[in-house]
């Protein structure tokens, strides 16, 4: 799984790079946009944002200020801390795979185009729900981890 993420990423933001290069060159250089890239670029962009999230949540990296730690001087109680900040991230995170559910749905059945390429919108709208899912399987797996932990006895 690291290295499809490692690889999935890796080219999606190759693309993007790309994408914007291509941009650049012809707006600013050469003075004659392309008609559309932006649509094209909405795809690889929001999929790399997405699954950008889901790797930080794969590794457990995300940006936390867990102002608590201070004053929470045992490895016990910092267990403790982890799994009520997973329940709750567990919490919120399955309510928002219901909208994104909903959404996806919606979505389904609209079966919006882009203006220029007429591109199904589906398939970028379809990224929310894939990664809150992953997200939602990681969050489950770091608190078992931490309720595993708590329960040896050893730190997370």
């Amino acid at each position: 799984m690291d290295r499809f993420a490692k690889y999935t990423l890796t080219a999606l933001i190759c693309i993007v790079a790309l994408g914007q290069f291509v941009q650049v060159i012809t707006r600013y250089v050469l003075e004659i946009p392309v008609m559309g890239l932006e649509e094209t670029m909405l795809y690889p962009t929001l999929w790399l944002y997405i699954l950008g999230s889901v790797n930080a949540s794969r590794e457990n990296t995300h940006i936390r200020a867990n102002v608590l730690e201070i004053f929470i001087k045992t490895d016990r109680g910092h267990t403790i801390l982890a799994i009520v900040g997973e329940i709750i991230s567990l919490t919120v995170g399955l309510w928002l795979l219901s909208w994104a559910w909903d959404y996806t749905r919606y979505a389904w059945r609209v079966w919006r185009e882009s203006p220029t390429l007429y591109i199904p919108t589906f398939y970028s709208d379809i990224a929310l729900l894939v990664g809150l899912a992953l997200m939602m399987i990681y969050t489950a797996w770091h608190l078992l981890r931490h309720v595993r932990a708590l329960r040896d006895g050893a730190p997370a």
